[in-house]
């Protein structure tokens, strides 16, 4: 086509139907058979079109943007955005369900009072059709400010506060259960575990789901330390568990960046990973394949968990159901060389 600009009539020729379905497609309409869709969407990709957004959304009504926020109480996290694997593969899994729609993510981070506050103005003005929010703390009043709003959201874990809106999750105390079971079943006997701050979501899932699980067989004395999802807190944690309880002979780490901590400070101090202590973490991140040893760990399959979550959303946003949905997750314990 040279430097001339693709139009809809292109793409109709290419794809070998109407002008009127592909205009149809572009802006969202959802009485097209799939495969057409798919014809549709293929041609576009061959033809370079690239829709007029300003006239699209004066007949969606919608901006074509979905904003996806990683957000805090601590104005200090920020840095766990670009140490923890757990954020990229939130993205991973988000893109290609807003890219088969056509709909731009916008990537914002919340972490004090004032950006909550900006934030909710900004997506109140019209700059997104909805929001794919990933809270850190049980606590964050975003999810229940942009409910208050009126814009659709889903988000990463069940509702803190109670918020009438979308989430995925992940059964976390079944995943802690299985982590417990594998250690029992090793012959592990003295466990402990290095849990997630107290307000993070799922913390205390994962915590009780371990405990109860060696309670039920009679082993009532877990001990506790918590860290802060990373490696070093890991390292941290692990010696102050070993200095105060040194025949421990099993960790669960409620993340894999810690676990991998705990397992390089037993290294160092000369303790045999998993011939004297047996560490499980939990996620299944790079980390896990990555550390040494390599890390026994519990899956949260968190791509496929944020591409269910982004479809959520654009069902919402596309009238395909009326109200809040939600899907649940199960865990699956993955067996290295750790434990």
């Amino acid at each position: 086509m040279g430097n001339r600009v693709p139009t809809l009539e292109d793409v109709a020729r290419e794809a070998g139907v109407s002008r009127a379905t592909v205009s149809r497609v572009v802006n969202g309409v959802r009485n097209v058979a799939p495969d057409i869709q798919r014809s549709v969407r293929d041609a576009i990709a061959r033809t370079g079109y690239a829709p007029n957004q300003a006239a699209r959304s004066l007949v969606t009504r919608r901006a074509g943007v979905v904003a996806l926020v990683f957000s805090a109480t601590d104005g200090a996290f920020a840095a766990r955005v670009f140490s923890d694997p757990f954020f990229g593969r939130v993205v991973d899994g988000v893109l290609p369900v807003l890219r088969e729609r056509a709909i731009q993510p916008v990537l914002l981070v919340s972490e004090s009072e004032r950006a909550r506050t900006q934030l909710v103005e900004y997506l109140r003005q019209g700059a997104a059709d909805g929001a794919l929010v990933v809270p850190l703390d049980d606590e964050d009043p975003l999810p229940s400010m942009l409910v208050a709003a009126g814009l659709p959201t889903v988000l990463f874990g069940r509702p803190g506060g109670g918020e009438r809106c979308g989430f995925v999750d992940l059964d976390n105390d079944a995943g802690a259960r299985l982590a417990a079971e594998h250690l029992w079943a090793a012959g592990r006997r003295r466990p402990a575990t290095i849990a997630a701050p107290v307000t993070a979501p799922a913390a205390a899932a994962r915590l009780d789901g371990f405990r109860r699980a060696f309670a039920a067989r009679g082993v009532t004395d877990v001990p506790v330390v918590r860290g802060l999802f990373s490696v070093d807190s890991g390292r941290t944690a692990m010696a102050e568990l070993l200095a105060e309880h040194p025949d421990l002979d099993a960790v669960f780490a409620a993340n894999d960046l810690m676990a991998r901590g705990a397992c390089e400070y037993l290294r160092e101090r000369g303790v045999d990973v998993p011939g004297a202590v047996a560490v499980v973490g939990f996620d299944d991140s790079v980390v896990a394949r990555g550390a040494r040893p390599r890390l026994t760990t519990v899956r949260q399959p968190v791509e496929g968990m944020a591409a269910a979550m982004a479809g959520l959303l654009v069902e919402e946003l596309e009238g395909a159901r009326s109200g809040p949905a939600s899907k649940v997750f199960e865990p699956a314990l993955v067996v290295r060389e750790s434990a």
